[in-house]
């Protein structure tokens, strides 16, 4: 038998016990959670849009392993829903980055829904083992100073926060469908997968569901969600009428973020001086 051979042979093995440990493989809620992704939210609607939300996570951080862990639950309308907001926080190498949405009210306070990978204590994540059935998926609702705050003023990374340009029905329709989500993964939890079930795809599902605009159902730049603003630049999803370049410039708000003091309204000073079309479509 040759070498040949035997390299072929050997491959088709490991290919099938790769397969075969993916299928008998199933997600699960019962694990030794990081604290800061112990929790899952909770939703519940009740009759005239009223909307609950338990377990909106509120972290104070002093550094990604030291911080005091906060929750709050929020009631609300779906009426009281007026803006949406695209983030994108770049991370190391070329095209990496974590894309999470926010939404506003009408009392001046922000929700922010963050599609994550669900870790195990003590455990990082690997995008080439989120290939592989090796991390859970979560979406973490919570306060703009927890998810915003933490990347910008702790791991010092850059975020841009652009204001989203749709009818208001579209966009509570996408945050009651989130929610659902949401809620649905605390009862049935699914594997993140880093090609299909990421941060930027997921978003984009949601979306899809209700906008006539031509969004790609799939797109290489859901890989690398650094680049995620560029589709919604084209589709003219992003609230400005400046050029492309111009816009993430102008819609990085990280030096904003971190003059923030912790007994500023953080929402509204990384907010100040976006300028917007404020306009519907």
């Amino acid at each position: 038998m040759s070498w040949l051979t035997i390299a072929i042979i050997f491959s088709v093995i490991v290919l099938l016990a790769i397969v075969i440990f993916m299928l008998i493989t199933n997600p699960s809620l019962s694990r030794n959670w990081s604290p800061d992704q112990f929790l899952m939210p909770e939703v519940s609607f009740g009759e005239d849009g009223k909307v609950t939300i338990k377990n909106i996570r509120n972290i104070n951080y002093r550094t990604t392993r030291d911080y005091d862990l906060n929750y709050y639950d929020k009631e609300f309308t779906l009426e009281d829903v007026q803006t949406a907001w695209l983030a994108i926080a770049p991370f190391s190498g070329f095209g990496a980055a974590h894309a999470f949405l926010s939404f506003g009210f009408t009392d001046g306070s922000y929700l922010a829904v963050s599609i994550e990978v669900r870790r195990k204590k003590g455990r990082k994540f690997d995008p080439v083992k989120g290939f592989f059935r090796q991390f859970e998926v979560m979406y973490v609702l919570a306060d703009e100073r927890d998810v915003i705050g933490v990347r910008t003023n702790i791991i010092k990374y850059d975020v841009r926060l652009y204001p989203i340009h749709a009818n208001i029905e579209i966009i509570r329709a996408v945050f009651c469908d989130i929610l659902k989500r949401a809620d649905k993964l605390g009862e049935e939890p699914e594997f993140y997968n880093t090609i299909w079930n990421n941060c930027a795809t997921n978003i984009v599902r949601h979306v899809r569901r209700f906008s006539k605009k031509p969004i790609p159902a799939w797109s290489p730049r859901y890989l690398f969600p650094d680049f995620f603003d560029r589709i919604a630049y084209r589709l003219s999803i992003l609230d400005t009428e400046l050029g492309y370049k111009e816009t993430r410039k102008h819609f990085n708000i990280t030096k904003q973020a971190q003059t923030a003091g912790p007994d500023d309204d953080f929402s509204a000073v990384i907010r100040h001086g976006l300028d917007t079309k404020r306009s519907e479509q």
